[in-house]
């Protein structure tokens, strides 16, 4: 009886499959899913891809320096390259000179320094009343002062009127408020000038800038190194020249207070 109970376990065994074929299987099942992750992966940028494991790398490595993940919850998936332009350029590049790199500059921005002058500026047009007689506006270069062609000149014609010669005069002491420098434009409308004295709208643009820069030189001692002139003629409209009321307001000479580093003097002198 006890041979017989051996023959039979032997015929058991053999029954099952040999123990390296398990092996196998989980082998072939890691390579299944190897070349899976893979052929899931073949799809991604490799540059990113190496910007995303590479910040993965310091984070985990508890780096300080900043990593293109924070802590806004967003995955690699999620985040938006684009805003980062090319990342070819800072290859090689050490990773304090990536971050000194100059951040592009808002267009929109407007520096605090010109936000303080144009409150002056709008300030002191209220107290001498001239709130009706110009428009004040800003950006980044500065703030501009646009006076109407129909208080300045008569039509195609350079020679300031009375009223462009009082409303310069109560403007001037504005200007000894600042050093800073003051540009004169000149713009007109898009009807031709019909020859005589100008010749086309860019001689009558600069020559009424100019006009308007040696009245107050000549008139208020306006500092002349402070000075400059221009002129654009038709081809810097505000409005579409489509009406008469629209060529009137493209008639015009804009002052320019230029934004620049140097603080404000209380009598316009250094």
């Amino acid at each position: 009886m006890a041979r017989k109970r051996t023959k039979v376990k032997k015929e058991e065994a053999a029954a099952g499959s040999p123990a390296w074929m398990t092996t196998f299987s989980d082998l072939m099942s890691l390579l299944l899913t190897f070349f899976i992750l893979l052929f899931s992966m073949s799809m991604v940028n490799e540059e990113r891809f190496r910007e995303a494991a590479e910040s993965l790398r310091i984070a985990i490595a508890g780096s300080s320096s900043d990593s293109i993940l924070d802590n806004s919850g967003e995955t690699v998936g999620d985040l938006d390259f684009e805003e980062y332009g090319d990342l070819n350029e800072y290859e090689g590049m050490d990773p304090e000179e990536v971050s000194a790199e100059e951040t592009p500059i808002d267009p929109n921005y407007v520096p605090e320094q010109v936000l303080e002058l144009y409150d002056t500026v709008n300030l002191f047009l209220e107290e001498e009343g001239l709130e009706a007689d110009v428009t004040l506006s800003r950006d980044q270069e500065g703030v501009y002062i646009d006076i109407q062609e129909a208080i300045m000149f008569d039509s195609g014609l350079a020679d300031l009127k009375d009223n462009g010669q009082e409303t310069l005069s109560r403007l001037s002491g504005l200007f000894e408020l600042f050093d800073n420098e003051v540009i004169i434009e000149g713009y007109t409308d898009d009807v031709p000038t019909g020859g005589g004295r100008f010749e086309t709208n860019w001689e009558l643009s600069v020559a009424r800038s100019v006009t308007v820069l040696r009245y107050l030189y000549e008139n208020h001692d306006i500092e002349p190194t402070r000075l400059s002139a221009r002129g654009y003629g038709e081809y810097r409209p505000i409005v579409p020249n489509d009406s008469a009321a629209n060529r009137a307001l493209n008639r015009r000479v804009n002052i320019v207070i230029v934004h620049d580093d140097r603080e404000e003097v209380p009598s316009g002198t250094e």
